[in-house]
């Protein structure tokens, strides 16, 4: 059984939450401050966190900031439809998705089931593996879930790694952003494909020497992103 956090400082919200996701028969922990739900995280095995931006004590931001500190657990950013800034910051900090308020029920359970099964895939609850791909100084071990670059590892989020591992089981392929974002999110893009260059910038940082001209995730203009090299 999952355990999957809720954090709101509307009550109200939490309560429709917890009514979407109680028949999928996942465990439900309620928190309405950011504070209040990086405390669960530590005490808790929390496999999933739906965490709203604008609270009281602790913003929704400096909470996923903090909580990425410690744990690579899934995060999805419940938002208003005016805080597109912090849709973005919430990426960068490393929030994995975002949900627009007022939410739909059908959104709510696809958003959630997808994340978890990308989290199963990292190695809560194992999977077949592909076993381990080597690119230049980068090495993906799928049987570990780990990375490492030049023999140093390299800690990912969820989102981070499906991102990595489908590019590196298929170098020189050129994704293009719908494409790597609905074979990754597992989902229609509709319109939010802009979390994948988010998400490659952050890899960019993690595992290339000069992220501002990058060795292995290249852009190919106008057509999406591929990763560069050859497979040892």
């Amino acid at each position: 059984m999952y355990n999957i956090l809720i954090c709101d400082d509307q009550e109200d919200i939490v309560n429709a939450l917890k009514i979407y996701l109680t028949p999928e028969g996942y465990n439900l922990f309620s928190a309405y401050t950011g504070k209040e739900a990086l405390e669960i995280v530590k005490n808790n095995e929390i496999h999933l966190i739906l965490l709203d931006v604008m609270m009281p004590i602790m913003d929704g931001i400096t909470a996923t900031a903090r909580i990425r500190e410690i744990s690579n657990v899934p995060i999805i950013l419940l938002t208003a439809k005016s805080e597109t800034e912090d849709k973005v910051l919430g990426l960068n900090v490393g929030a994995d998705d975002y949900i627009t308020k007022p939410f739909v029920p059908v959104e709510v359970l696809a958003r959630v089931r997808s994340q978890l099964r990308r989290y199963a895939r990292l190695g809560s609850c194992p999977e077949p593996s592909s076993g381990e791909i080597t690119i230049g100084g980068i090495t993906l071990d799928d049987r570990t879930k780990s990375v490492t670059v030049e023999g140093e590892p390299v800690a990912l989020t969820p989102t981070e790694y499906a991102i990595l591992h489908l590019l590196m089981a298929n170098p020189g392929k050129v994704y293009s952003t719908k494409v790597l974002y609905e074979s990754v999110w597992q989902e229609a893009a509709l319109g939010s494909e802009g979390a994948v260059a988010v998400h490659i910038r952050h890899l960019r940082e993690k595992i290339e020497i000069n992220p501002s001209d990058p060795r292995y995730l290249k852009v190919v203009w106008g057509q999406g992103y591929k990763m560069e090299g050859e497979k040892k």
